[in-house]
């Protein structure tokens, strides 16, 4: 009789069957659990998106940056291409002054694109260049190495070689890399 008193108790008594552990823990229970993981990832994904906007808007002020080049064909077909003569290396002299200012100037010379005749001349008149452009450089004033006299000083280098130094060939441009005029 006490066996099937045991049986009645737990039979009707208790508290519902709740400490059955397999009471609907399957597919069911697992969808809950799932779906708050991925609305848990979503929330985060959306929450650093917006920081990061926010902090990147804030770091740059607002501002765009969009740089617009404009590009004419004009200035892109008329100019040549240059092939440069970098070799002549610095060239330091004092200017033509009661004071004298120290020059130091580096000159590079443009010439047709592949023209190896006139990379050769350069080459070989590459003491005669060099001789030229420090007694020129030594014959001017202070005011005439200003840098809005460089154009005209240019013009000025381009014309004498290509007339007294240079004979089968001619240069195109002259460039300066380098044009330091210190006064004392």
């Amino acid at each position: 009789m006490a066996d099937t008193d045991d049986m009645g108790l737990d039979d009707a008594g208790g508290d519902g069957g709740s400490s059955s552990p397999s009471k609907g823990k399957g597919v069911g229970g697992l969808l809950p659990v799932l779906l708050k993981w991925v609305a848990i990832a979503l929330g985060a994904i959306i929450l650093i998106g917006t920081v990061s906007f926010f902090v990147v808007k804030l770091v740059t002020k607002n501002q765009t940056q969009v740089a617009a080049v404009p590009v004419t064909e004009d200035v892109n077909t008329n100019r040549e291409i240059l092939d440069w003569y970098t070799s002549l290396g610095t060239i330091r002299t004092k200017t033509n002054e009661a004071n004298p200012a120290s020059v130091v100037v580096e000159v590079v010379l443009g010439y047709k694109h592949e023209d190896k005749a006139c990379s050769t001349e350069i080459t070989q008149r590459n003491i005669e260049l060099k001789d030229y452009l420090r007694r020129c450089f030594t014959g001017k004033t202070v005011e005439e190495l200003k840098p809005d006299q460089e154009e005209s000083l240019q013009l000025e280098i381009r014309n004498y070689i290509n007339d007294s130094i240079l004979s089968s060939s001619k240069i195109k441009a002259v460039r300066f890399m380098q044009l330091d005029v210190v006064q004392q």
